[in-house]
């Protein structure tokens, strides 16, 4: 078997392939520049959360502006140098392939829709990637890519959701989130769900290594595929996505992510767009962090009061917004 391919089940949880120990060891492998990112209690924003005890972790503080470095980076550890990767991406696991593949010396090639981030695509481009416009929405990106990688052998193909490295190397964010959280733990991580990549490798080592914790994903309203797949016991496709936050619009995730979250994710709350630019608009004014609306949407749930729990951690992903996000968001600030 290759190393991009599947792994067996993990010891101790069948049906399971990511595995923690493998976790603990990746820190060790990943580019530092993605590890040991901010993770603090405000008092302003915890106050505007109704005063309970909430952490954040900022996964804005790196050279792509997400937690996606971390397991692309991963994952092309595991390959030999120099061998050419292709990928689909709505904009930010495209551009933590691009950083991490520059830095391996990888020849990257991503496929996004038409409708990409003009901002992420240019990030993508700058790190060294080349770009391939494929259709209007990330599933037509997916299929692009895909046929590429088949009429080009000699490329590795990358899935987010699908590579078992990539959800293990989201899955040091677990790591740092119980290395030090306060005294007691916490009641429950809020992450934000796409491909699923973020939850399954966080939810894998809070199992393990903090199993009171309970897993919170958080899909848009407009998005709900996880949530759809969760309940039907498989992959289930939308007929489309209806919903602002493009990172994690997801239409059809892949049928290998929903069978770990079936594993790890104890439920999967819905967010409005309107409460993810709410989040947006509090996350500024508390944190002075501006956030692209998927990476709002852990915090959406939580201002909403959709999660139990007085002691919350959520992670703050995706500083990428769209120009007329960041003059929407201008907007609001200035009115109040």
């Amino acid at each position: 078997m290759a190393l991009h391919e599947a792994r067996n089940d993990s010891p101790g949880i069948p049906g399971m392939d990511l595995d923690a120990g493998r976790i603990a060891k990746a820190v060790q492998m990943i580019d530092p520049v993605f590890l040991d990112t901010p993770q603090y209690m405000d008092e302003q924003l915890c106050e505007a959360l109704g005063g309970r005890a909430v952490t954040v972790k900022l996964e804005t503080a790196n050279p792509v502006r997400s937690f996606k470095g971390r397991g692309a980076d991963l994952m092309l550890s595991t390959l030999a140098p120099g061998t050419p990767v292709v990928c689909a991406s709505s904009g930010n696991f495209g551009q933590a392939v691009a950083y991490a593949g520059r830095a391996r010396g990888m020849p990257v090639e991503v496929f996004v829709p038409e409708t990409v981030n003009p901002a992420k695509r240019a990030r993508m481009e700058r790190f060294g990637a080349r770009v391939v416009l494929a259709g209007p929405d990330g599933s037509s990106a997916r299929e692009a890519a895909a046929a590429h990688a088949e009429r080009h052998p000699d490329r590795v193909h990358l899935r987010d959701g699908l590579q078992a490295a990539i959800a293990e190397g989201a899955g040091t964010i677990g790591v740092e989130l119980t290395r030090d959280a306060p005294a007691g733990g916490f009641d429950a991580v809020v992450l934000p769900v796409g491909d699923g990549a973020l939850i399954n490798g966080v939810g894998r080592w809070m199992k393990e290594r903090a199993p009171g914790t309970r897993i919170v994903g958080v899909n848009a309203e407009g998005a709900p595929s996880m949530r759809e797949s969760l309940r039907a016991g498989h992959a289930v496709s939308l007929d489309r996505t209806r919903t602002f936050a493009d990172g994690i619009a997801v239409r059809a995730p892949l049928d290998a992510s929903v069978q770990r979250a079936r594993v790890v994710v104890d439920e999967v709350v819905l967010v409005s767009d309107q409460a993810i630019a709410d989040a947006m608009e509090l996350a500024a004014r508390t944190l002075g962090i501006v956030l692209e609306p998927a990476g709002a949407a852990g915090l959406a749930a939580i201002a909403e009061g959709t999660v139990a729990g007085d002691r919350l951690a959520t992670v703050l992903t995706g500083a990428n917004p769209r120009p007329e996000q960041l003059r929407d968001l201008a907007a609001r600030l200035a009115t109040k």
